[in-house]
């Protein structure tokens, strides 16, 4: 297929192929032959795991790249682009591919039939969230967005039962109609447009009509919004992510809702121009900083009221979510660093919030449940667990040197700049209630034993894996002076503060 290079030489037209077509490909050769699967699989994320760190490497240093596939130029052609915002997710999806697919090979190894369509599905889902990364035109953004869906659904559903299947369903039916509200967006932006690639959009934005605008921008957004599960459009999440297999889990929670939030904010800063346009950019903005706010209470709330872990995971993911939404109002009213700390918090989340699935995965497995009064001395059974959960709520806490606190400080800074001390409220307390769920686990897990269970082993790939995870997310605490300069490549510098003030808050949070 011929190909043309807009940026950087080298190998950056490979990497770009190798992160979408090498799972792909992968997933095929997985399903044809089933008893290979886990070993194809997992060889083939582990490569496209390093081919993408490579291309993030190859951004920042090279800057960024734009690749049309068949030669064909834009509007006609498929076009894709791999800036510092693309590339970053892309490596935070490729640390947690890598270590579910290191997990996923030992959690599945006595069950035959989910280790058989568990590779192939997964694969697929990696090369979509891969390619929707890359896609730079809003009808392939709607193709990967559905194949995306389509690859979660299943996913879901592979645990069987009636509480994985009823997820499953409930959540195809919110993804298929959140995808058909973006579809009609988008349907509408060309109508009003002519073409469906972001830049050219963007161009046209100024003299497109409004009233149509505003009716494509409204559907699309909540289209996303819906599979984002945003508050109040939440109720979906919990069932599917709470009775998924551990690793599906895990994907789901990480990687997946980060998907459409990334959409969420490629729509704000390159069609919209991050919401300076008129006055209803900033009642959006009001909007969704509201919902986010509210969805950091109420998930909070009712994390802290769950009597089964995955469930609590689940209801913190909703609180999450809520944190990456209050940045809207703050980055428009001037905050420069409230768009990298809503990006800081959705990495650290995504590494964060792996770790806790899958250490809940092997606390099931090690129990037979996941009931969070009867974790009492796992402790001592499990310590690479309880100890990958524990570093891993300290990121969900927000306490340094994480990546949960670089992103929250930041979120904070601009809001008491700001004098939205609503806003600065949420933010503390929603890091005070989640050190109330993370405890509670914790609480229970050092408790003493009453009586004596009958209890499994875990394989030590299943430890191992949440541990690096949650590592990760403490890691990334310490790598704010490589994380901005990356974030500024290929977009408006205003998306990330100055390298020196990174550096400051950096040697700030050790301290």
């Amino acid at each position: 297929m011929p190909l043309q290079l807009l940026g950087p030489g080298g190998l950056g037209p490979d990497l770009l192929l190798a992160a979408v077509f090498l799972p792909l490909a992968a997933a095929l050769v997985c399903f044809l032959l089933p008893r290979l699967a886990a070993t194809l699989g997992l060889i083939s994320a582990l490569l496209t795991a390093a081919a993408t760190l490579a291309l993030m490497l190859g951004v920042l240093a090279g800057g960024g790249m734009e690749v049309q596939l068949g030669g064909w130029q834009a509007p006609l052609g498929i076009r894709w682009r791999s800036d510092g915002l693309s590339a970053a997710l892309m490596a935070m999806t490729a640390v947690v591919g890598a270590m579910v697919s290191l997990y996923a090979a030992a959690y599945f190894r006595h069950t035959a039939y989910e280790r058989t369509y568990f590779w192939p599905i997964w694969l697929v889902l990696w090369a979509a969230l891969n390619a929707l990364f890359l896609s730079a035109d809003l009808f392939n953004l709607y193709v990967t967005l559905e194949l995306l869906g389509f690859a979660a659904v299943s996913l879901t559903a592979l645990g069987g039962g009636a509480a994985a299947l009823t997820g499953a369903i409930r959540y195809l039916l919110v993804s298929v109609l959140g995808s058909l509200a973006y579809l009609l967006g988008v349907a509408l932006v060309y109508h009003g447009c002519g073409t469906v690639d972001i830049a050219l959009v963007a161009a046209c934005v100024p003299d497109a009509p409004r009233p149509a605008l505003k009716v494509a921008v409204a559907a699309m957004i909540a289209g996303l919004l819906l599979k984002t599960a945003l508050f109040p459009f939440h109720v979906w999440l919990p069932p599917a992510h709470g009775s998924a297999p551990a690793p599906v889990s895990a994907v789901l929670s990480a990687l997946v809702v980060k998907a459409s939030f990334y959409l969420v904010l490629r729509l704000w800063l390159d069609v919209l121009g991050g919401g300076d346009g008129d006055g209803s950019g900033r009642w959006l903005a009001e909007l969704l900083g509201v919902l986010g706010a509210a969805a950091v209470i109420w998930g909070s709330v009712l994390a802290l009221r769950q009597a089964r872990l995955k469930l609590l995971i689940a209801y913190s993911t909703v609180a999450q979510i809520g944190y990456l939404f209050m940045a809207f109002p703050l980055a428009v009213a001037g905050g420069a660093a409230a768009w990298t700390g809503a990006l800081y918090l959705a990495l650290a989340h995504g590494l964060a919030k792996a770790a806790m699935f899958l250490s809940a995965g092997s606390l099931l497995r090690f129990g037979g449940h996941d009931r969070i009064a009867e974790l009492d001395s796992a402790v001592h059974r499990l310590p690479l667990t309880l100890t990958a959960f524990a570093l891993a709520g300290v990121s969900i806490m927000g306490l340094p040197p994480s990546g949960g606190f670089i992103g929250k400080w930041l979120l904070l800074e601009a809001a008491f700049q700001q004098g939205r001390f609503v806003l600065a409220a949420v933010i503390l307390l929603g890091g005070v209630l989640a050190a109330a769920y993370v405890f509670k686990v914790v609480g229970h897990a050092f408790t003493p034993a009453e009586r004596e269970r009958r209890l499994r082993s875990v394989p030590p790939g299943m430890e191992w894996s949440a541990l690096l995870l949650a590592l990760a997310a403490i890691v990334l605490g310490l790598t704010l002076p490589l994380i901005s300069p990356l974030l500024q490549v290929g977009t408006d510098a205003a998306v990330a503060p100055p390298v020196s003030a990174a550096v400051a808050l950096t040697a700030g949070g050790a301290v």
